[in-house]
């Protein structure tokens, strides 16, 4: 019922969607540029600023933050949130992953613990079943946690860059050249990789057959026209249902970008030591070049049906086919192209953000002069 706005300028909007009215501005609710907004439940919210801050809000006393969270060291990307056990999850460019509990929130703040700590992070984001932690960088890299416990820290003092190769594609599964595979994941116990040594990790929490709580898969996502160049994961976003993550990806060059959309692979559970690869590339787009430098947040809608993705100065809706089919019904053997389902344009400047409303058909955008635009369709 309430459309909030992460802006530059320490400020946060308040908008009601249905009316397009815009309701309030905290106009300082950071002392330096807001990043990010999530709601927590239907009236609590948190914001997290470049003043390495996150801001808890409620929406029956915006007068003053209901408590600020001082544990970063860099500015605050991301914030995601776990229903389940009440546990905010946030992310920096500090490259630290930190878990505040709610449950023991008071007007100095949270207890909090370091999680987890990598080199370049961009974003991070948790399954809907929390069940994975999926983190990007800006070296291209994308590291999945899987069989994820957020009750237990991950004892990583700094995370060195490792080699690893490309997520498969169905062609790659069959093929074997003398390149050899394109795909390879490192494990948290794997000792030559330089990430978790196996004294990490408890050995009773290894399953038969399966891996170990928080055993961690390191990837180079495959990226069209990008096999020889490195790339940055400048956005990254799950499917409403778990099913599939999306990526836009720029290259170092900044000449090019990619939207990609990455299905899990759930096979039979593999041992520990053997290699995995969780992603299989099934569709993409190339999108407009503008803007250079700025990150594009795209997202999917709540069905997961459509992707909503800035594109020069508008959106455009995209599908997995022309039909707007569910992507478990429109999976090919290959990478297929998105489907260009319809552009809207309404802004003077380059997109930057997009997102569908979880309960109307609506979808709202902003723009980098800091207009926003909210679109329903006419019946």
């Amino acid at each position: 019922s309430v459309l909030t706005v992460a802006c530059e300028q320490t400020e946060v909007l308040l908008f009601d969607p249905v009316s397009s009215k815009h309701i309030k501005t905290l106009s300082e609710a950071h002392e330096d540029c807001v990043n990010n907004i999530r709601f927590l439940d239907n009236r609590l919210f948190a914001t997290c600023s470049d003043d390495t801050t996150i801001a808890l809000w409620d929406l029956r006393k915006l007068n003053t933050k209901v408590c600020t969270l001082h544990g970063h060291t860099s500015w605050v990307k991301n914030i995601e949130y776990d229903t389940n056990t009440r546990l905010l999850v946030t992310s920096g460019f500090d490259g630290n992953v930190i878990i505040w509990d709610t449950n023991r929130c008071t007007e100095d703040g949270c207890p909090h613990k370091k999680f987890f700590h990598t080199r370049f992070l961009m974003r991070m984001r948790l399954t809907p079943d929390c069940s994975k932690m999926l983190i990007s960088t800006s070296s291209g890299y994308l590291l999945i946690l899987h069989d994820l416990d957020l009750n237990k820290s991950l004892e990583v003092g700094s995370y060195p860059i490792l080699r690893a190769r490309r997520t498969t594609s169905s062609s790659d599964i069959t093929s074997s050249g003398s390149s050899g595979p394109r795909s390879v994941s490192s494990l948290c116990h794997q000792n030559d990789s330089g990430l978790l040594s196996e004294k990490h990790m408890s050995r009773s929490s290894q399953r038969e057959g399966g891996s170990p709580r928080n055993s961690l898969e390191v990837l180079t996502p495959e990226v069209p026209g990008e096999r020889d160049r490195g790339n940055c994961i400048t956005s990254l976003q799950l499917h409403p249902k778990g099913w599939a993550t999306l990526l836009r990806c720029s290259s170092n060059t900044d000449d090019q970008e990619w939207t990609c959309v990455y299905e899990f692979q759930e096979g039979a559970p593999v041992r520990p030591v053997s290699p995995r690869c969780s992603l299989r590339l099934t569709h993409c787009i190339e999108e407009a070049n503008v803007g250079r430098g700025y990150i594009k947040e795209l997202c999917f809608s709540p069905d997961g049906r459509m992707i909503s993705s800035p594109h020069g100065f508008g959106i455009r809706l995209l599908g997995f086919d022309a039909h707007c089919s569910e992507l478990v019904d429109c999976l090919p053997k290959e990478a297929s192209p998105l489907k260009e389902i319809r552009s809207l344009y309404s802004h003077n400047d380059v997109v930057l953000t997009t997102k569908f409303s979880p309960t109307h058909c609506q979808i709202a955008s902003g723009c980098l002069s800091g207009r926003v635009s909210l679109y329903q369709p006419k019946f």
